[in-house]
């Protein structure tokens, strides 16, 4: 069933992990507990009044607005999905929000987003984005353009497993798109096969309620299916399936995340924010405490985390001290609603003012 409450819950519990983890990123596990005390960060540290985001829930955002806008231009591929290079031009889109302040000149070339003056804010956004989006190309599995297997790429792409709910379309093909939008800017393997699984399990997770080491494991019997001839598969596989075995063992949480790695590249966090998700499953405040509190990416494995037990436990289960004080609440909740409601073609002015009106991406972003 196509639920407004988990698909509120899936960005707004992403964009409560990247907030949370992103006032400890770059501290290495003494300064988090030394400031923080022996739990470590548990609540907001507020800046302005607002708990801020990174480019981690920015490019969410834009992921969504690529899928939308493919939708609303009619950019339907032969596999019933939507063809990623919407998606990268709104990435293109986003870069221009790292730039600097916002202008009414800006012109954006497809996303609407690119006119919202808030998100004209740089926010620790990862170099391969930065480098990848600014050659003007966009990669994907076939054609890479690194070799990079930086988290950048799983870290923004859970739209893709939400927007999919209810419309018939192959898992394999779900998997596969979340795989292509993760490698317009990350070429390596392990830099997009994370992607494919995450997309797979908020699918399966937002969808029908399943259980989150099941919907895991499913996902990685996918990945392998899509991609038999990868390398890396093992590698990736290996990984994953450590996490949820970690989960069900007796054991601290740091502890067993040390296990995993530090999340800095996209099989560590996804592996990360699996374990967490699994060992708290369910509890979203206990998921993103333990997802965040480590010496690694902390905002990207928060952000994961929370994408997958929000889309579990919906809008409805996630504790008002994450929802209050969210920078851009109204904002995630917009794109949230518009992902569900999932209007390709609407009377509606402001659809057509979001996703309709933009006709400059239209020769570039022809289904191939």
């Amino acid at each position: 069933m196509r639920s407004q409450d988990k698909f509120r819950g899936c960005l707004i519990g992403g964009a409560a992990g990247d907030a949370l983890g992103f006032a400890v990123e770059f501290l290495d596990e003494e300064e988090i507990f030394g400031e923080y005390g022996a739990d470590g960060i548990t609540a907001y540290r507020l800046s302005g009044g607002l708990a801020r985001i990174s480019d981690d829930t920015q490019m969410t955002l834009f992921t969504a607005n690529g899928l939308l806008l493919g939708a609303a231009k009619g950019l339907i591929r032969s596999d019933g999905t939507l063809d990623p290079r919407a998606i990268g031009l709104c990435y293109q889109d986003w870069l221009k929000t790292q730039g600097g302040r916002y202008t009414p000149d800006m012109h954006p070339k497809a996303a609407w987003l690119g006119n919202v003056p808030e998100l004209y804010s740089r926010r620790a956004p990862g170099n391969t984005c930065l480098m990848a989006l600014g050659s003007g190309k966009l990669g994907s599995v076939r054609e890479t353009i690194n070799d990079s297997k930086g988290c950048g790429g799983v870290m923004r792409v859970a739209p893709i497993g939400l927007y999919f709910n209810d419309r018939g379309t192959d898992i394999r093909e779900i998997g596969r798109l979340g795989a292509e939008a993760a490698a317009i800017t990350h070429g390596h393997p392990l830099g997009w096969m994370p992607g494919a699984a995450l997309a797979l399990i908020v699918h399966e997770v937002s969808q029908d309620g399943a259980a989150i080491a099941d919907a895991v494991l499913r996902a990685l019997e996918t990945v392998a299916a899509i991609f038999p001839d990868s390398a890396e598969k093992s590698t990736f596989d290996s990984l994953m399936k450590r996490a949820v075995d970690l989960a069900g063992e007796d054991r601290q949480d740091l502890q067993a995340i040390h296990r995993l790695g530090e999340g800095w590249v996209g099989e560590e966090a996804l592996a990360i924010a699996v374990y967490c998700a699994v060992k708290h499953a369910g509890d979203i405040d206990g998921t993103l405490i333990a997802a965040v509190n480590h010496k690694g990416d902390s905002d990207s494995t928060g952000a994961i985390a929370g994408n997958i037990v929000g889309a579990q436990v919906g809008l409805s289960g996630i504790p008002a001290k994450y929802t209050e004080h969210l920078e851009l609440w109204d904002l995630i909740l917009e794109v949230a609603d518009d992902l569900w409601r999932d209007a390709a073609i609407s009377d509606d002015p402001a659809w057509q003012r979001k996703y309709g009106d933009f006709t400059g991406c239209l020769n570039e972003c022809t289904p191939s």
